[in-house]
């Protein structure tokens, strides 16, 4: 499934929605709890999740570098963090709505994709680590079957890449009859069960 507007954006616009959701179930004493992402604490998988997940969403769309300043904040410090998250997430898919945002490349600093193809890979950020903070703290990640098969596109299409610079382990095995999204977790190496 090449990612296209009319596949990514409906996308983008459910995962958003579920992922405020997510992050406005995460209790302040989760924050210290470990993650299943490496080493890190749920606090830290959060920030990258806020940093990567709305403000580069918002960012590519608008062709706009992410500043300095945001890369080493902590956003979970602000008692409101998950309502601001909420808000900035809106802001993004807005800017994901103008017709611009999916024209042409975006720079991504050290290589320029087609916008579709960048929107695809933050939703793929949006939605990886959305499951990751909910699995840390007691909550599901959900997503519709339209979206599982586009995330499970996008994690075959770019897995091994991925794998060569430490951004996913090795793969999971699923039983059979496992859904698209569950499967795109595996193939990622997350393990859903």
């Amino acid at each position: 499934m090449e990612p296209r507007r009319e596949n990514v954006q409906p996308c983008l616009i459910e995962c958003a929605a579920e992922a405020a959701r997510v992050a406005s179930g995460v209790k302040p004493d989760q924050l210290d709890a470990p993650s299943r992402c490496a080493d890190w604490d749920v606090r830290t998988l959060v920030n990258h999740w806020v940093l990567y997940g709305a403000h580069g969403l918002e960012h590519r769309a608008r062709r706009v570098q992410l500043p300095d300043e945001l890369t080493g904040r902590d956003f979970t410090a602000d008692p409101g963090w998950a309502d601001d998250f909420a808000a900035r997430l809106d802001r993004a898919v807005a800017a994901w709505a103008e017709p611009a945002a999916w024209e042409g490349e975006v720079d991504l600093g050290f290589a320029a994709q087609p916008a579709p193809e960048v929107a695809a890979l933050l939703l793929l950020e949006l939605a990886l680590h959305g499951w990751d903070v909910a699995a840390a703290t007691g909550q599901e990640f959900r997503v519709s079957a339209d979206a599982g098969r586009l995330l499970l596109a996008v994690v075959t299409a770019n897995a091994e890449v991925y794998r060569q610079y430490e951004g996913f382990a090795a793969a999971t095995e699923l039983p059979d009859g496992a859904d698209e999204f569950a499967r795109a977790l595996a193939l990622s190496g997350r393990d859903p069960r």
